[in-house]
């Protein structure tokens, strides 16, 4: 299926920008009208995937995260992707509460969008960066309950 519409932005590794992240994939999955459950899912997984590059792959020192935004007429995608240190077993990396983050993080990032998204794919390698693909599938707010998926 072909998407409808595209963005992407480049943003630096700070803290500062996670809030930006999901702001603007949010206001750009908008033109679909979704329901505000969904564009809350959207808005939780991006600040948990950027918040990933910032601490895990660039370890706070600065760098660069792309994102790619694809629309669909029944869904988005969402890609966030680093040139950062990469991971080097990414199943482990997505079992609940493991991190390399240190006692001050949970370890949910992963869990946490896979439970807002509907599917979520990573891809990544030692010293080859990270890149995370989610998609999220949205019902109009017409179309009955959401629990119905």
């Amino acid at each position: 299926m072909k998407s409808i519409n595209k963005m992407k932005m480049t943003i630096p590794a700070v803290s500062a920008n996670e809030g930006l992240a999901r702001l603007c994939v949010s206001a750009f999955a908008s033109q679909l009208d979704p329901r505000i459950d969904e564009i809350a899912d959207i808005r939780t997984a991006v600040s948990e995937a950027v918040t990933n590059c910032i601490i895990h792959a660039y370890k706070g020192r600065g760098g660069l995260i792309y994102i790619e935004s694809l629309l669909y007429p029944d869904r988005i995608t969402v890609k966030i992707k680093d040139k950062g240190c990469g991971i080097d077993d990414i199943d482990k990396a997505m079992e609940p509460l493991f991190t390399t983050g240190g006692d001050d993080r949970s370890g949910l990032g992963f869990s946490v969008m896979q439970s807002f998204m509907d599917s979520v794919k990573v891809k990544s390698g030692p010293s080859e960066g990270t890149t995370v693909s989610m998609t999220k599938i949205l019902r109009r707010a017409d179309e009955g309950n959401p629990d119905e998926r």
